[in-house]
């Protein structure tokens, strides 16, 4: 069910990502728009990767005569002849002549010498020229997004600046007359706006740059305002005032804006009450207003719509097995995401005792959240069950 619905959400045509030219030192998080090739070899000679001598094999166990030494950044002017080694350090490039390194903790120095007790293969301990990447080789492909290690990658071939997809401008809109700001102190009927700020949490982990707006109170006018501010941006998310109340009127507002409804109930719980569609032009989803629903209904949805806003070709939702701890019992119809722990090494799962979909101290105690099938009522412990991670 929720990848059916994923599927439909995600087919929808939006607003296409923007291609910008961006220096490295920002690009980190943002999706790659364009082939990154290496610029030479890697590496661009045979380098040593153990401090030791550079010798050929053929010469070894024996008593070769130490000609020289090369440390990482200089090359060695000679050859290694016969009988002779080079001491070498790790990250030098391997002299002329020389076939394979033996590390220094298996060699024994007196003098101008140094003495070699065992075989060694041709090749050991060397990293040969173009080992990592050949000249012209495809390392990064557009739609990857830039992680350290791209960074690292993206330095190594001498780029300081680089094409990505800007990262989706999503505007995060609170609906409610009980939801006060943060700052504020509430009475008994109100909360404090918890939802908007945990979103833009979850908008910064998805690669989205995130703007809070005020607190739409249900009043037509208010609310209308609102959203039209929020559908300047690549993506408007919407907590509350999707179910079914008589002041829950963000759908009627948006139906007035011209919105085309995709779907706006999905047979998941948390989070029943879901809206996904586009006015204007640009996409919204208006998540339910628990912040357990609003949580998880931004990971299962929202955050693949902000990947492909970003420049991602694809969106995979990956949900592991893992086996149950203790026996579970549902009431069948939905698919439930439970809040959980995930042990052992990620492959042992526990649900977490909580009070529904409010309960947010019973949250920041799980990393991950058990999957149910919607048909099916018992699991025993020991049994494989899906996870969505946290």
């Amino acid at each position: 069910m929720v990848r059916e619905v994923r599927s439909a959400a995600l087919s929808s045509e939006g607003t296409p990502a923007t291609i910008v030219d961006t220096p490295l030192g920002e690009s980190a998080g943002c999706v790659l728009a364009e082939e990154i090739s290496a610029d030479r070899d890697y590496p661009s000679t045979a380098r040593s990767v153990r401090d030791g001598f550079a010798l050929r094999s053929l010469n070894v166990p024996g008593v070769l005569r130490v000609i020289g030494e090369v440390r990482a950044g200089e090359t060695f002017p000679g050859e290694v002849g016969p009988g002779e080694a080079v001491e070498i350090m790790t990250g030098a490039p391997v002299p002329r002549g020389a076939d394979a390194v033996v590390m220094v903790e298996h060699t024994e120095r007196e003098g101008e010498f140094v003495i070699i007790d065992r075989q060694i293969k041709r090749g050991e301990a060397i990293n040969p020229q173009g080992a990592e990447s050949k000249a012209g080789q495809l390392l990064l492909a557009p739609g990857q997004r830039l992680g350290f290690a791209e960074i690292a990658l993206l330095a190594m071939v001498g780029r300081s600046a680089v094409r990505v997809y800007r990262r989706p401008h999503v505007a995060i809109l609170s609906t409610g007359d009980e939801v006060i700001d943060i700052t504020e102190t509430p009475r008994p009927d109100q909360v404090r706006n918890s939802n908007a700020w945990a979103l833009a949490a979850q908008v910064t982990r998805a690669g989205g740059v995130p703007e809070v707006l005020s607190v739409a109170r249900d009043v037509y006018q208010s609310t209308r305002e609102l959203i039209e501010r929020g559908l300047s941006a690549g993506l408007l998310l919407l907590s509350g005032g999707v179910s079914a109340g008589k002041y829950d009127i963000v759908e009627r507002v948006l139906a007035d804006l011209g919105a085309k409804f995709f779907f706006d109930r999905v047979l998941i719980q948390p989070g029943q009450p879901l809206v996904f569609g586009a006015a204007r032009g640009k996409f919204f989803f208006g998540l339910p207003g628990n912040p357990a629903s609003t949580m998880i209904t931004f990971e299962l949805f929202a955050r693949a719509a902000i990947d492909l806003l970003g420049g991602r070709n694809e969106a995979p939702l990956l949900m592991p097995m893992a086996r149950l701890t203790s026996d579970f019992r549902q009431k069948t119809g939905l698919v439930r995401f439970l809040p959980a722990l995930l042990t052992g090494d990620g492959t042992e799962i526990t649900p977490i005792p909580w009070q529904g979909s409010s309960d947010v101290p019973a949250l920041t105690r799980a990393n991950a959240f058990l999957v149910t099938e919607e048909e099916r009522e018992t699991w025993r412990a020991g049994e494989l069950i899906r996870v969505l991670l946290k």
